[in-house]
């Protein structure tokens, strides 16, 4: 079984998509501390004029002192509303604008709950199944392991692989320094790095601007293209001492 682990994204970017496309089962890292104003409740869409404006989840509480598995968004209709809002101006231009209207809507509805992390794996669910990308899932918090106290950030991955018996780990190429490869080694897991390289899209006459949400990319990319980009635009090594 080849593993992914990642923190519960809001709309990512689609290097994200890349990984969950890469691996057989997907765990949504929510037991750690959640960390304000990151990817974790926020992301990048195109400003209407230049560069790019950012959607956002409000949450109930934003404090360190919380882990990510117990943050709530606040007044779910309204953020929706929102969003919608500041999408809208993609309307004249943008050929697959309506249908990112229905994922964004179709993510809250579906949400279990105002969890962040709901919402956000609705949001990945609902890409995905657009995409036709396989997204097997599980919650970190709802799986029951019995972590070892005084973790690092480079122990959750090897031990969390080892537990749900994964023979592969798949790890952004950029976050690889956390990892201390005979970690995996020493319980017979191979470590794999995914890189991804930058996929330029038109944008009409709108100013194109790198590594946006995956909204901004299904705006402007046919549903088949974007799973066409993701297969040619990835690349997988194995890492070893």
């Amino acid at each position: 079984m080849k593993l992914g682990i990642m923190q519960p994204y809001f709309f990512p970017y689609l290097g994200h998509f890349a990984l969950i496309d890469a691996v057989d089962k997907w765990i949504v890292f929510d037991v750690s501390q959640y960390t304000p104003k990151s990817w974790m409740n926020r992301n990048r869409i195109l400003h209407p004029n230049t560069g790019f404006n950012y959607v956002t989840l409000p949450l109930e509480k934003s404090s360190i002192k919380l882990r990510t598995c117990d943050v709530h968004v606040r007044d779910i209709d309204n953020v929706k509303a929102t969003i919608l809002g500041k999408i809208s101006h993609y309307k004249k231009q943008a050929p697959f604008y309506w249908q990112v209207v229905n994922i964004i809507k179709r993510t809250f509805e579906n949400a279990k709950s105002n969890k962040l992390v709901d919402i956000n794996v609705s949001a990945l669910d609902q890409t995905c199944q657009y995409l036709g990308l396989t997204f097997d899932w599980d919650i970190c918090s709802e799986l029951g392991l019995s972590f070892p106290q005084n973790m690092g950030p480079g122990d959750w991955a090897p031990f969390i692989s080892e537990q749900l018996n994964a023979s592969v780990y798949i790890n952004p190429s950029n976050g690889m320094k956390l990892f201390n490869t005979a970690d995996f080694e020493q319980k017979n897991i191979v470590l794999q790095a995914l890189s991804f390289s930058p996929f330029e899209y038109e944008t009409d006459s709108t100013s194109f601007v790198e590594d946006l949400s995956i909204l901004d990319v299904m705006m402007w990319s046919s549903a088949s293209t974007i799973r066409q980009k993701i297969k040619e635009l990835s690349s997988i090594a194995r890492i070893s001492n």
